[in-house]
């Protein structure tokens, strides 16, 4: 089913896909966001969860309380969604250790791109990252805007267990993983002590969709103070509101 401006695809009977558009694009992703808001601010019985991804909302919910085509009203009611550029947003600064045996990949990615490692590490965490998405495992942020020089190729050869933490490059994406050992098949360059996510904490995602992400370059004494910290439940990322 379409309508102006999005198209509604069932995902069995208590889900519904709301798609509003066919590229990863920041514009669409800020309006899946902004819809995201919407839905979850009209409190309505029977909207049990969102999803928000790179270019559509997935909408669970009950249809004892909320019918489906109630729910197809209240997405329509909700449509457009107000402007999300308005406003604030959230910034993340998030401390990194690149290289070494944090960074396995990092000497062979900077070789392949005709950049030396510390050039790499200098274009990485000299830019804002917007966080498209979370998912593939708890916390792990897909962020958009890498520089065009640093796109890699996913690896050949996928590792069954990464380092909790892990920062990585995976085609023109780079990604913050979760404390938890992961397989993957990205370019490991750093490593950080924040906790994207943590079962224990009243929010235990430290990222959402729609914030920004700033890495900063630390040594390796300080990643190992941070990541002691960490443990101890502080927030090592901080968190800046900035102007939209």
């Amino acid at each position: 089913m379409s309508e102006p401006g999005y198209r509604l695809l069932d995902c069995g009977d208590r889900a519904l896909t709301v798609e509003l558009g066919r590229t990863v694009d920041p514009a669409v992703n800020a309006r899946v966001i902004a819809l995201d808001a919407a839905l979850r601010g009209a409190g309505r019985p029977g909207l049990l969860e969102t999803v928000p991804t790179y270019r559509s909302l997935l909408v669970l919910y009950d249809p004892d309380l909320l019918p489906r085509a109630d729910l197809v009203a209240l997405i329509a009611a909700h449509w457009p969604p107000p402007d999300g550029a308005a406003g604030s947003l959230r910034r993340w600064r998030v401390p990194v250790h690149y290289g070494g045996a944090h960074g396995a990949d990092l000497d062979d990615l900077a070789a392949g791109a005709g950049l030396s490692p510390e050039a790499v590490i200098a274009l990485h965490s000299g830019r804002d990252y917007r966080v498209y998405m979370i998912g593939f495992a708890p916390g792990f942020a897909y962020l958009g805007g890498l520089d065009p020089r640093l796109h890699a190729s996913r690896r050949t050869d996928p590792r069954p267990k990464t380092p909790a933490g892990s920062v990585s490059i995976g085609g023109n994406q780079t990604g913050v993983s979760p404390p938890l050992e992961l397989p993957s098949g990205w370019q490991l360059i750093g490593r950080t002590p924040a906790r994207s996510y943590d079962p224990a904490r009243a929010e235990p995602f430290l990222f959402a969709a729609g914030d920004l992400i700033r890495f900063e370059p630390i040594d390796r004494a300080a990643f190992d103070a941070l990541s002691e910290a960490a443990r101890a439940g502080e927030t090592v990322a901080t968190l800046e509101r900035i102007d939209a």
